[in-house]
Formats: structure tokens, sequence, C-alpha cells
């Protein structure tokens, strides 16, 4: 039986790499927004397995839970893998954060994951079916960065909830994070078309700047039984940034 992987994040730039790629292996409920965005996305994705379109905003705490059973109970689904690709991120320096900045960053980066695997570990409304959870963070969860301190900290706290729930859920459960290092992508493509900048990050990156298809293949990788003996780890694809330490 062909499993399902229920994924949030789906049509931005990681999102539709991830989703394009996941389709090729598995059902997916594909999930965001915009559903003009997630319909097109559809039609990218292989028609060898079932996709699914489930528009959600993570933020709307009140009926985020009750549409996803919702649509689990109409369409007679069981989710066996989530991948958490969602994620908000204002770079804003202390002085200007404010609580509205902070509450929208943490319900989509973290509480909304939280609430999703509680929803899909669930016998009653999904048959206890989850078996791994892979979770995008980001290489600055173990660092830090300027006017990066609400989106750090949200990326940190979902790390911090991704070992604590490997622990949990073990062994029927694996969690694992991904953290990406500088992407090129749709929504990046013009910061990296200034050649000041362009040159100054392949610079930091031993390997150079890595593609959507990068991520993506890591998460098939931790979705796979290939990872069975993987859980609780935060796995860095940044092409070497985070060991560079060159002056």
């Amino acid at each position: 039986m062909i499993e399902t992987v229920f994924l949030t994040g789906a049509t931005a730039g990681i999102g539709e790499e991830i989703a394009i790629e996941i389709a090729k292996h598995y059902n997916i409920v594909l999930s965001g927004r915009n559903i003009q965005k997630l319909e097109a996305l559809k039609e990218k994705c292989s028609t060898n397995n079932n996709v699914f379109i489930l528009p959600l905003d993570l933020s709307d705490f009140e009926n985020l839970e009750e549409k996803i059973i919702t649509f689990l109970s109409h369409n007679q689904l069981t989710i066996e893998k989530f991948v958490h690709c969602a994620g908000f991120m204002k770079m804003v320096p202390l002085k200007l954060v404010s609580q509205d900045l902070m509450l929208e960053t943490f319900k989509t980066n973290v509480f909304s994951a939280s609430i999703i695997i509680k929803l899909l570990n669930s016998k009653k409304n999904n048959n206890s079916s989850l078996n791994s959870v892979v979770l995008i963070s980001s290489n600055i969860s173990n660092r830090g960065a300027k006017a990066m301190s609400t989106y750090g900290s949200s990326k940190s706290a979902l790390d911090g909830l991704m070992r604590s729930l490997a622990v949990e859920l073990a062994p029927k459960v694996r969690l694992n994070s991904i953290l990406p290092g500088a992407v090129l992508t749709k929504m990046t493509k013009a910061i990296f078309e200034n050649e000041e900048v362009s040159q100054r990050m392949a610079a930091y990156y031993p390997l150079g700047i890595g593609t959507s298809n990068d991520i993506a293949d890591a998460v098939l990788f931790l979705l796979s039984d290939q990872s069975r003996w993987v859980t609780g780890q935060q796995i860095t694809v940044d092409g070497g940034r985070s060991i560079n330490i060159t002056g």
C-alpha cells in the first residue's frame, strides 16, 4: 500500500520541489494558504499517485484541527508521514519586535507543527498511523544573526520540539529536522542576482549555494526506511557553510 505524506508550506520555493519529489513515491496532501497556487502545483506533480489539496492558514488555531479532521474524514484518508515546510520569517531588529510578530512566527513555525503531529498520532483521528516526521528548520537554529531573534528562536524551538517528541513517540514514530543553508529558489533569486551578495555567499559555502532539490533529497531519505535507525537528529544540509570558519 502506498503511504500518504502531509506537507505544509507546499507552495514555497523549497516546499514546491519537496512536493514534486514526494509525489513520485507517495500519495501527498498539499497544504498552503493559496488555493490557486496549490492547484497549479498539483498539475506539476506525478499522476502515478494521489494528490490532494488542503488550503490551511496555520496561524488560525481556532479552526486548524477541525479543518484537518474534516478533510481526513471526507477523503477517508490516513496519514503516515508529515513534512512541516511552512515557515514565516521577517527580519526585524529587537527594538521593532512586536507581540503580533512573535505570535505569528511561533504559531506558523512551531505551534502548528505540534498540533498537527498530535492529531496525526491520534488513534481517533488518524488511526495512530503516523510513522515519520520531517521538520524543515534552518541553520540559524544553532547560531545567531542580527534582526533574526524571532525567526531564529522559533527554529530553535522547532528543533527542541523534534528532540523531545523523538523520545516520547519512539519507537513507532521517527522525528528529524533538516537545517538548510542558503538555497536558490524563486523567492531568493533576486538576492543572489546582486553580484556583491552572490560573491560573498559563494565565499562562505565550500560546496556553493544549494538548490531546493538538495533539500528534497534529504527529506526523501528521512521519510524512507533507509533512515529507519535515525531519529531525533538535526540534519544540516548547507554545503559546508556551518563548518567554514575561514577568516
